[in-house]
């Protein structure tokens, strides 16, 4: 199969721009496209084949269920049952937007698309050419990221031609993902609100609506859940993980530093490719000539928004050993943690 890439003017979206899309997903095909998370792989999620279709494109694990994209709360109805009134509350103060919330599925959605599970997780992205997408098809778009099962998401239309180019059809070319993290993930199906997957939005930004917010026991953890069922995507599997072997480091930063720089040297003597994944503040600290900045402690955001542009790279460059600084503070540290802990394989190094 041929992947074509059509670069899209967001300034100067046009119908005309979509038409190809709108055929391939109308068709049962897939379709790359931007949100401003990361690059989703779209197919009709209430196509049961398409579903299928999107599990063998990326290799990913036929229980782990798909995200659904709308582009109107109103589509909440068709796809969920028994919506509690926090829902629309949510909705109403976060949509469009990085929030997903797992609901009860609706019978209308098909098993394949849900991983099997009776809930549906389903949100509305802002990004304008994601939005325009599901609206000129016509159809609720499943969409997990645009990656091969495991590697670290897409955040530019070239990461998404690596991994699937020739296992789909299309790539909607709109440029660099804004946030560079999957979206939060609320699940209200149960008793009590849980957060199953951190992201742009915090615990914090729900307690007005949901006081009793709490993160599930699994995204805390710092080992691999395994055994768990995976309610949301990224619960059970090993993700966003580069080929080199990456190792955490926490503590205080002279003392990150000084042990980094001794396994740099370990790893360097025997003939190993090593790098560094730091912080701006502290890069300079270390000893190693690989040193990749990912952002700055004190705007966070930009270490979440490059994440997994660097993870990529050190894939370009064949390096066998990675050693990360840890990025636990601030508003954004769970969701950051998350996907490096993840990444890692929770190798995790306290010194």
């Amino acid at each position: 199969m041929e992947t074509i890439v059509k670069k899209i003017e967001r300034k100067a979206l046009k119908k005309e721009d979509f038409t190809e899309a709108v055929k391939i997903l109308r068709s049962g095909g897939l379709v790359a496209f931007p949100t401003e998370t990361v690059y989703g792989l779209g197919g009709d999620a209430l196509d049961a084949s398409a579903a299928e279709k999107i599990y063998a494109a990326k290799g990913r694990p036929s229980d782990n269920p798909l995200i659904v994209h709308i582009s109107s709360k109103e589509a909440l109805s068709v796809l969920a049952k028994d919506i509690p009134a926090a829902a629309w509350e949510l909705a109403d103060r976060f949509w469009p937007g990085p929030l997903t919330m797992i609901l009860k599925k609706s019978s209308i959605v098909p098993d394949q698309t849900t991983g099997g599970l009776p809930t549906v997780a389903i949100r509305m992205p802002s990004d304008p050419v994601a939005r325009m997408l599901i609206e000129e098809s016509g159809l609720y778009l499943a969409a997990p990221s645009a990656n091969a099962s495991g590697r670290p998401s897409t955040t530019r239309a070239e990461h998404v031609y690596e991994d699937l180019a020739g296992r789909i059809g299309l790539i909607l070319d709109g440029g660099e993902a804004t946030i560079g993290l999957e979206s939060t993930i609320v699940d209200l199906s149960g008793e009590k609100p849980l957060i199953l997957r951190p992201g742009f939005l915090s615990k914090e930004d729900f307690l007005g609506i949901l006081p009793e917010m709490e993160y599930d026991p699994a995204v805390v953890a710092r080992t691999a859940q395994k055994e768990i069922a995976a309610k949301a995507p990224g619960m059970k599997y090993r993700h966003y993980a580069p080929k080199g072997k990456l190792v955490i480091y926490e503590g205080e930063r002279e003392a990150v530093a000084a042990a980094v720089n001794r396994a740099v040297e370990e790893k360097t003597a025997g003939g190993f490719s090593c790098a560094v994944l730091a912080a701006q503040e502290s890069g300079a600290a270390y000893t190693c000539p690989n040193v990749k900045i990912v952002g700055m402690r004190e705007r966070e955001e930009t270490i979440a928004a490059h994440l997994f542009d660097v993870l990529r790279s050190f894939d370009e460059e064949g390096v066998e050993f990675i050693f990360s600084e840890s990025f636990s503070d601030g508003h954004l540290g769970e969701a950051i943690m998350n996907r490096l802990r993840k990444a890692a394989g929770y190798q995790v190094v306290k010194v």
